[in-house]
């Protein structure tokens, strides 16, 4: 039964545990730990290089010319020149790119050690713009009169095993990647660079072992039901895990490492150096930062908002409650959350994607019942679990299909856990009291 589509409670059906008490602040309760080393990030990450080299077969280089992918390439390319062998390099064209990023790639492809690999094929992206067009398709054969580039000189259009040409059969990246690396090449890695803290789910990713926890088995996509399995022999590995921010900025600094030059217009437009990425530009995130390309590249903008729909639209409204940020809008009266989350997945979302928002919306709400049998309140936290109705409604509304959005959990000590105890229990008694006055202004209806 999907809590989304019928009239039991959401709270029913995720709680795997009906028998779960309310959950008591234990300060012995963590998770995640962690300690400090006399090495620097850069030696770190240059001795994980080399086993890496030493380890596999094949080291293939994930490349999007963003400020982390270039510190992992330069670091690869060190090593490839210490074994005098080449390197491959692998780039999606995004279509919807910086003039900028375009030549930064050009001038990789030109060292005569890179043997890059630059794809320009149909693959699936989050359009988080348009709720009728939840989804986009860089270079789609269909939409090439609205291409905002034409195709490059290297490009690479067709991946063998992938029928591109059949909309419903598209592939995200991650799940298209098996493709690329075929038994005959051995045991292959994939470096990537992400950094622990870029957010929880990163940091979580490699604190699962105590060795080689940044060394990741590859499960070959999503595991949804078009993920094109590889055969076993692909891992991914984050050499530059431990490296804050202003580590990747001062590198290419030292290191006299080229990059791509939009990140020095976005610090002449104000960006602080956390703040300027490089990414799909419409994505849930990503949108609040569309004014970013009509003022770098008023004439690649133009362009964008002929190529995918909604864009216009976000450029403008995507900091406001129309999608969700920030302030969210006023429940309906008397409406359940559980009520409202349906009418607000149906109305945001084709059949397709509803789907999809359904499940993650019970997934976490699986995750916060695992752990108290409190109920949610409407706009507060919940101390232990992070989670309000403010973040469903959230996701009912724009969705959280890169699995991007997770609930704000930190450590408390006791007394700020009693204060956000306090607070949480007056919310959820504003809601539980509006309920009791609905039903009995209903009971009261002729």
């Amino acid at each position: 039964m999907d809590p989304l589509t019928s009239e039991q409670p959401l709270a029913e059906i995720a709680a795997p545990h009906p028998g779960l008490k309310p959950y008591r602040y234990n300060p012995k309760n963590s998770r995640l730990k962690s300690h400090f080393v006399d090495q620097d990030v850069l030696t770190l990450a240059r001795e994980r290089m080399r086993v890496l080299f030493d380890r596999f077969d094949h080291v293939s280089v994930s490349f999007s010319g963003g400020k982390d992918s270039t510190i992992v390439l330069n670091l690869a390319l060190e090593v490839a020149r210490e074994r005098s062998r080449p390197l491959h390099v692998v780039f999606y064209d995004e279509e919807c790119i910086y003039s900028e990023n375009v030549a930064y790639v050009r001038r990789v492809a030109a060292d005569p050690l890179v043997k890059l690999d630059w794809y320009c094929v149909p693959v699936k992206h989050r359009n988080a713009c348009s709720s009728e067009s939840p989804v986009w398709y860089p270079w789609a054969p269909e939409d090439r009169d609205v291409w905002v580039r034409d195709l490059p000189p290297a490009a690479i259009t067709e991946v063998p095993g992938y029928d591109h040409h059949d909309v419903e059969k598209r592939l995200s990246i991650p799940e298209l990647s098996g493709l690329l690396f075929p038994p005959s090449l051995g045991n292959v890695v994939q470096l990537l660079g992400i950094r622990a803290d870029e957010s929880l789910i990163r940091r979580a990713a490699v604190s699962r072992r105590a060795v080689d926890n940044y060394i990741i088995k590859d499960s070959g996509g999503y595991g949804g039901a078009n993920d094109v399995q590889h055969a076993g022999n692909v891992w991914k590995a984050y050499p530059i895990y431990d490296w804050r921010t202003e580590d990747v900025w001062l590198a290419p600094k030292l290191m006299g490492w080229d990059y791509c030059r939009v990140y020095d217009l976005l610090d002449k437009m104000g960006f602080t150096p956390g703040k300027q990425r490089l990414a799909p530009p419409f994505g849930e995130e990503p949108i609040q930062r569309l004014d970013q390309y009509h003022e770098c590249e008023p004439e690649l903008w133009d362009r964008m908002v002929y190529r995918v729909p909604g864009a216009a639209t976000a450029k403008r409204y995507s900091r406001t409650e129309l999608y969700a940020f920030g302030e969210i809008p006023d429940k309906p009266p008397g409406l359940t959350y559980e009520a409202w989350l349906r009418d607000l997945v149906q109305a945001n979302f084709p059949p397709k994607e509803q789907a999809q928002v359904s499940k993650a919306i019970r997934a976490h709400l699986r995750m916060h019942y695992r752990k108290t049998a409190d109920d949610l309140a409407p706009n507060v936290d919940h101390p232990l679990t992070g989670y309000s109705w403010a973040f469903f409604v959230k996701m009912a509304m724009r969705g959280n299909f890169k699995q991007r959005r997770q609930p704000n959990i930190g450590r408390k000590s006791p007394d700020e856990f009693r204060k956000a105890h306090e607070k949480y229990c007056a919310d959820l008694q504003r809601y539980q009291d509006e309920l009791s006055e609905a039903r009995a202004l209903q009971g009261d209806a002729p």
